[in-house]
């Protein structure tokens, strides 16, 4: 007998009675729905008014949508966003892919000491970090009296308040804070990559380079594309950090899609369907990248 012979046969007796495989997941539906879809279809009725939250709406149908796409701030708070993806999406990957390598292939005393550390940034507050990381890069902070210290004053910089530096200085940050998830992940899935694939490749005469590449690599499709979601998420919605070190400043060389939507909703000139709009292509734009990195996680080579 198959083994999906054995399963249905089996699938009267785990739902019997008339239970259905739906029933198990209407807790969490019941939840689903009024805390995220009630909401995100109330954005959607929102985004086609102009209204300041206080006086009657005025209906203006795709005109929010209009103004989104042709309105230089928006599109420089996405162009923003698609930057920070680099330093907060995909810098944390690269790095989590070596830091886990290595402590798979090198044990070294300590090691399990040093991925808990790197693992901490998770578990702090986003708000603490934003606190942190602007006292520590302040003008007369540590980093820059570290640089004066050792001789490299000239490299000294007001990092989060030149145009220049203040996105790369926040991409940075936001690197630090997320590398530790990666470093987890990849690290528990090497774990589970069987040691007979790395001793077949030592007999082919592969070192640690290359068995990276052809054995540790591509077994980390799955978890790699995993780790790319969150991080990639997590950077096209990046609100909390910005918000605490630069507030969208200097200029506007840190505004983000989070920063255009929270001062528009509740800024000094407010209109909800503007900020409702822009939540709505926000939400589009992280669904569809969420979808085509599962696209590419899943193909075969």
């Amino acid at each position: 007998m198959s083994t999906e012979t054995a399963a249905a046969k089996r699938a009267p007796a785990v739902y019997g009675r008339g239970v259905t495989p739906y029933l198990y997941i209407l807790p969490a539906f019941l939840v689903f729905v009024p805390f995220v879809i009630v909401p995100f279809l109330r954005a959607i009725q929102l985004s086609f008014f102009e209204w300041d939250g206080l006086n009657p709406r005025e209906w203006v149908g795709f005109g929010n949508y209009r103004d989104a796409f042709t309105d230089p701030l928006v599109q420089t708070s996405f162009v923003n966003a698609f930057e920070l993806v680099l330093f907060i999406g995909v810098m944390p990957v690269c790095i989590g892919l070596v830091l886990a390598s290595l402590s798979a292939s090198v044990r070294v005393p300590g090691d399990a000491a040093f991925r808990t550390m790197i693992f901490l940034p998770q578990v702090i507050a986003g708000v603490v970090i934003g606190v942190t990381w602007r006292w520590i890069v302040a003008p007369d902070g540590p980093l820059n009296e570290t640089l004066r210290a050792v001789g490299l004053g000239r490299f000294a910089k007001t990092w989060l308040g030149d145009s220049t530096w203040a996105l790369p200085t926040i991409g940075v940050i936001g690197a630090w804070a997320t590398t530790g998830l990666c470093v987890a992940l990849f690290h528990a899935a090497i774990q589970q990559i069987p040691q007979s694939l790395y001793e077949a490749a030592a007999v082919d005469g592969a070192g640690r380079i290359r068995s990276f590449f052809a054995v540790t690599l591509p077994s980390l499709r799955g978890p790699i594309a995993v780790a790319l979601t969150l991080t990639v998420i997590g950077a096209l919605r990046t609100f909390d950090l910005i918000f605490i070190t630069t507030r969208g400043g200097p200029g506007t060389s840190t505004y983000v899609p989070g920063m255009l939507i929270y001062n528009r909703a509740f800024g000094t000139n407010v209109n909800v369907g503007s900020s409702a709009a822009i939540a709505i292509l926000l939400s589009i734009l992280v669904f569809g990248v969420a979808l085509l990195i599962r696209r590419i996680g899943e193909r075969r080579t």
